[in-house]
């Protein structure tokens, strides 16, 4: 079974977070994982076709309580903003996310550069980026079988991390793309918030991305575009992978299915008007737990950057 985002199992050891070492955060995972490719890869910040926006509202496992009735079902909010610029021969971009989980909530700000080059083959971006993340977890909720271990946290604990980030994305004149990312390089550890000698702290989680896909339009029927693509996630724990297959119908209505290993199938569908585009995706779990399904919402859109023509001008007389 795939342990790396089965957050099943997240749930658990977090109860028993205060007899560990140290303890980290997994990386959030969306179905509709295009709409949230300047998150993963800093090399994607301003390769599209102006200045883009997009959001994701993802519930996970809809419903999932607690034996008291808390809910501790995972909940992700992200948005980013990315925009070309030209003066700094590349582009720029920002990712908010808020990631619940159990009685843990994250709330981190990436910041990104790419530089663009292009070739014959198409365009290239290379990114960096830094993280700012501040983690808390909230222990008073915890129901502990030995309340008065000395070990135990028994309030609110915070931290501030700084990390990093590196991608490169390619964008194919054959409409074909694909990245290679790590976030959090450094994985960063947070102060000792443990009073005994315990020691208890704040990780941030290095995690590899690898994605492509091609965009094929189907030779009888113009109007149909087909899109396969592939994301594949680690930690080099343990490793996720994501297959996915979209069907455009005249760039405006589109649906597909998502197939996350060993954990889900998602069904898309999704509508762009006038350039806003809205998508949900409703992911039925295959995991042997009995665990209910997650939805997820994108909203999408980018404002075209018109750039005029330059104005040719002669020196020679002869051109007057």
């Amino acid at each position: 079974m795939n342990q790396l985002f089965s957050r099943t199992y997240f749930l658990i050891i977090v109860g028993l977070l205060s007899a560990a070492q140290l303890f980290g955060q997994q990386a959030p995972v969306f179905t509709q994982y295009s709409s949230a490719f300047m998150f993963v890869n800093s090399g994607y910040a301003g390769m599209g076709e102006g200045i883009c926006i997009n959001g994701i509202a993802r519930q996970q496992w809809a419903g999932f309580k607690d034996a008291e009735g808390n809910k501790v079902a995972p909940q992700d909010f992200l948005i980013t903003a990315d925009a070309p610029l030209p003066a700094a021969h590349g582009g720029v971009g920002i990712s908010i996310i808020q990631d619940k989980l159990g009685f843990e909530s994250n709330i981190g700000v990436q910041l990104a550069y790419s530089f663009h080059f292009k070739t014959t083959a198409g365009l290239i971006g290379m990114g960096a980026g830094v993280n700012l993340t501040n983690r808390t977890i909230d222990f008073t909720k915890f129901n502990p079988v030995d309340p008065n271990d000395p070990a135990l946290l028994t309030s609110k604990q915070g931290d501030m991390l700084i990390d990093g980030n590196l991608g490169v994305f390619f964008k194919g004149n054959n409409n074909f793309f694909a990245g290679l990312s790590v976030t959090n390089i450094f994985e960063s550890r947070g102060k000792n918030l443990s009073t005994s000698d315990a020691v208890i702290r704040y990780q941030t989680d290095r995690t590899f991305y690898f994605t492509a896909g091609y965009t094929l339009t189907m030779p009888n029927h113009p109007e149909f575009e087909l899109i396969p693509s592939v994301m594949i996630l680690s930690d080099i724990a343990s490793t996720q992978y994501n297959f996915s297959t979209i069907v455009n119908y005249k760039s405006k209505f589109w649906g597909g299915v998502n197939y996350r290993y060993q954990e889900s199938i998602g069904f898309m569908v999704g509508v762009t008007i006038n350039g806003f585009r809205l998508g949900y995706s409703y992911d039925l779990p295959t995991l042997p737990v009995g665990l209910a399904g997650s939805h997820e919402i994108s909203l999408g859109y980018c404002f075209k950057i018109k750039t005029e023509k330059a104005k040719t001008s002669y020196k020679n007389t002869r051109f007057l």
